[in-house]
């Protein structure tokens, strides 16, 4: 099953709304959001000027209406429009403004379920007018509602339960319209700072949101994945401590992701877990991304904690939502190797290579800038030269990189963006990272990326 949100109201429990399926609908949707924004400066100002205040523009925009409006506003477009905040998005309010990141934060719940009427619609079009008698059970109600489909749960006529995502109509078609019209509306509300060029992000958001609109791309990508965790690794056996679904094919169209329904919960459940389950559990999901990046050279990209979920009774993480899953470039996957191994032996020469190898840096880099890079690349890296578990818990490590992350922008004026490629590594490493911290877990990060260290 795929989309489940880490959150507590259950999408059957709101209210539906109809999702904007036209290019035009969801456009004016947009300007209409912006109308209001402009109202609201307009009264507000005229307030402040009545008062003897002098209006501040930013401040004018980031009231806490004009915040509301413009997260309710995207959560109800979904599609693209909501998917683009959870992308830059890691659930990490150090990193970003608060006005941002009461948005985003918004982004990341449940979606309003759209109306059975428009599911109707959506299930004949993808199965056909007959569909219903082909079941022998659907739930109307979504078990799960997010930014690019629901999902329902249904019973096949042999008894097998499916987990069905359906995904929103007219979300494909107004993917590119979508990013360009919610990242113009960014950039006007001065969340993010002008001279900061998100042009390459926004065009590898188009890419991505492409792919994960594709079912039949995700059924393929989640199959290879599956084949890929079987087969494991010398250190563990991930295939033990992970459970992935299996597709449903006759069922599974462009529009529509069948596979089996797995029994399981929020991952949230495991914070009440004792220590040595948390421990295990976060070192299975290490181990896992090293795993990605350099024998699967196939990384699962989302860090979205949706994206797991937990069988107490097992012990096992169900991974759910293959949409965002990318192939790694060996290049990339051997850089990563020597950046690895630069790291764990405190060697900032052979770090600094390979970050030139990654494109973390390049020839326009002055060498003050270089080093100022290569302290917070060898930082973000302690927990690999640690001996023993690394207490997540405990570290302050996402805070001491965020404030040298803002050095390095703001006293060094490093503005660079890396390869893609590297953006989602770095991205779901973070996310690991975060969910790490949550859990208080303790891992050995040396055993766990053992295999691919040199003595």
């Amino acid at each position: 099953m795929a989309e489940k949100s880490d959150t507590t109201d259950s999408p059957s429990q709101r209210s539906s709304k109809a999702v904007p399926a036209s290019r035009l609908a969801r456009i004016g949707r947009l300007g209409s959001l912006a109308g209001k924004i402009a109202g609201n400066v307009v009264s507000q100002g005229a307030g402040q000027l009545l008062r003897g205040e002098k209006p501040v523009l930013s401040a004018l925009l980031l009231t806490p209406t004009n915040i509301s409006n413009i997260a309710d506003q995207l959560a109800n477009m979904r599609g693209a429009a909501m998917k683009l905040g959870q992308l830059i998005s890691m659930d990490a309010g150090d990193f970003l403004p608060e006005e941002l990141a009461i948005i985003l934060g918004r982004l990341r719940e449940d979606a309003d379920p759209m109306p059975k009427e428009q599911l109707l619609d959506t299930l004949s079009e993808a199965w056909g007018q007959t569909w219903q008698d082909d079941l022998l059970y659907f739930s109307f109600a979504p078990v799960a509602a997010a930014s690019i489909g629901q999902v329902h749960k249904a019973i096949t006529m042999d008894g097998t339960m499916l987990a069905v995502k359906v995904q929103y109509p007219g979300v494909k078609e107004s993917i590119d319209s979508d990013i360009d019209n919610v990242a113009t509306l960014i950039k006007l509300t001065g969340l993010v700072p002008k001279s900061l060029d998100i042009n390459p992000l926004l065009e590898e958001a188009k890419v991505q949101l492409h792919q994960e609109a594709d079912y039949e791309r995700e059924a393929q990508m989640l199959n290879r994945y599956r084949e890929l965790v079987q087969t494991g690794n010398a250190n563990m056996s991930l295939d033990s401590a992970f459970i992935i679904p299996k597709t449903y094919a006759p069922l599974t169209t462009s529009t529509v992701l069948a596979m089996e329904f797995i029994e399981s919960q929020k991952l949230a459940v495991l914070e009440q877990e004792p220590q040595e389950v948390r421990d295990a559990v976060m070192t299975a999901l290490m181990v896992l991304f090293f795993n990605e990046v350099f024998n699967f050279k196939l990384l699962q990209s989302d860090p979205n904690l949706a994206n797991y979920q937990f069988k107490a009774d097992t012990k096992e993480i169900v991974l759910l939502d293959f949409g965002a899953t990318r192939e790694i470039p060996e290049a990339i996957a051997t850089a990563y190797l020597s950046l690895l191994n630069s790291a764990a032996h405190h060697d900032k020469v052979a770090m600094q290579q390979a970050a030139f190898s990654i494109g973390l840096i390049d020839d326009s880099h002055s060498q003050e800038q270089i080093d100022a890079v290569m302290s917070i690349g060898m930082e973000a890296c302690e927990a690999i030269r640690h001996q023993g578990p690394y207490d997540f818990g405990q570290s302050d490590l996402v805070t001491r990189l965020h404030e040298k992350g803002m050095a390095l922008t703001l006293k060094h004026n490093f503005w660079h963006t890396p390869p893609a490629d590297a953006l989602f590594i770095h991205r779901k490493l973070g996310g690991l990272f975060l969910l790490a911290k949550r859990l208080k877990a303790r891992v050995d990060m040396r055993k766990a990326a053992s295999e691919w260290l040199q003595s």
